[in-house]
């Protein structure tokens, strides 16, 4: 019983000492570095604006990649032949892009399953959040009354949105159109699509 006092002294002292050992150690080490960085300063210096002049090229070269892509697709965009054979999921994406082309900011494709009637959300540059209902029907699939309601039911309420829009590669059935024009739901045909695609029509936030 009276010898573990010793033996907690003994592993105290230990400690100590492990802790004197790693400090001194730690003091070499930064010690050393700086000796070093000193004697190379001019070679540390070199060295970063090297690091730096690289960093600025390779930011050039990616964002000069990126316009020429952005700039490709806006002219690919233009071509209403284009969304004609596009799958729904790529219409979507398409329809993004062009808000994006357009201005708009925060745009998000958000089609899906449970996607309660909304493909694109985005930011127009009036301010006003718009959500995009995408319908890539072929010429003989009209978009219903029945597909609008759905829009104006859970634009406003459910998406926080100021604005709706059914973009369609088709066209709309007279309830659809006549629903669209009584609740203000911009409802964006083949044609309303070719002009907003070529930038002779209006895109549908205005």
């Amino acid at each position: 019983m009276r010898r573990r006092p010793a033996r907690r002294a003994r592993s105290s002292r230990d400690n100590a000492l492990l802790l004197i050992a790693g400090a001194l150690v730690a003091i070499v080490v930064v010690s050393a570095v700086v000796s070093w960085l000193a004697r190379h300063l001019v070679v540390v210096v070199l060295l970063i604006v090297v690091g730096a002049v690289v960093a600025a090229v390779l930011h050039r070269r990616r964002a000069a990649a990126s316009r020429q892509l952005f700039q490709a697709r806006a002219a690919q965009s233009r071509h209403i032949g284009g969304y004609l054979a596009m799958t729904p999921k790529q219409f979507e994406h398409a329809l993004a892009f062009l808000c994006e082309r357009d201005g708009c900011t925060r745009v998000r494709v958000v089609g899906g399953a449970g996607d309660l009637a909304a493909d694109v959300l985005a930011v127009a540059p009036t301010g006003r959040r718009i959500l995009i209902q995408a319908k890539r029907y072929g010429p003989r699939t009209m978009v219903t009354s029945a597909d609008v309601q759905k829009v104006n039911g859970t634009y406003r309420d459910v998406h926080g949105c100021d604005l709706a829009a059914v973009v369609t590669t088709s066209g709309f059935t007279r309830a659809a159109a006549d629903f669209c024009r009584l609740v203000g739901i911009r409802a964006y045909d083949r044609r309303s699509l070719a002009r907003w695609a070529e930038g002779t029509g209006a895109p549908p936030w205005v």
